[in-house]
């Protein structure tokens, strides 16, 4: 061998490429579904543990709540604005509504 390959084989990688999804048997050998499902099936839960998940995933829907609140408030005050320079820029008057306490009257 040339002393120039060896030093380019030591380099070089070879990546096997199998086909077929991972971890999956022999072709024609048909894998039983409760061997597969097995490995994902948890323990029994207890109670607490089931507690606290409801408690967490409520305050996550609650804080989803309040930004989609945020976000529509935020976008009625932009469109709000942007309706009030509109009419500002065109030159016309009396764009801002005043508001009246008529109780007082």
């Amino acid at each position: 061998m040339n002393g120039q390959n060896s030093s380019s084989d030591a380099n070089s990688r070879v990546v096997s490429i199998r086909r077929g999804r991972p971890g999956a048997s022999a072709p024609g050998k048909p894998v039983a579904p409760s061997e597969t499902l097995a490995k994902y099936e948890g323990g029994r839960e207890e109670a607490s543990d089931y507690r606290h998940r409801m408690i967490v995933n409520v305050a996550a829907f609650m804080f989803v709540v309040a930004l989609i609140g945020a976000g529509l408030w935020l976008a009625d005050t932009m469109a709000s604005m942007r309706k009030n320079q509109d009419c500002v820029l065109s030159g016309r008057r009396g764009c801002s509504p005043v508001e009246v306490n008529r109780e007082r009257w």
